[in-house]
């Protein structure tokens, strides 16, 4: 059995599919002879948009709707946002303790 090239799709393409199957009733089968992607992918594409229809934003992936793609890049400024905090604090700190040892 020989094994199919790898196919990638964009996060924009995954959400077309999945809309197709939520909103115009097209079947995982119809998808994946359209898009040529394995019935895993389709049906995971299929339960991550009506996920994030839902409200529940994906982790460890990239949303597929515009809305939980803006909560994920919040989250990660967010984070840099923490974790420049936590440097900065440390240095303060560094310094404050090399300032008092000079005095």
């Amino acid at each position: 059995m020989t094994r199919k090239a790898r196919v990638t799709f964009t996060a924009e393409q995954k959400l077309e599919y999945a809309k197709l199957m939520v909103n115009e009733g097209y079947t995982n089968k119809q998808i994946q002879d359209i898009s040529g992607a394995g019935p895993t992918a389709v049906s995971r594409w299929k339960k991550q948009y009506l996920a994030e229809v839902d409200g529940h934003t994906p982790q460890g992936k990239k949303a597929l709707t515009p809305e939980q793609q803006k909560i994920q890049d919040l989250e990660k400024q967010l984070w840099r946002a923490k974790r420049d905090n936590e440097i900065l604090k440390k240095a303060a700190a560094f310094f404050a303790r090399e300032n008092s040892s000079l005095n």
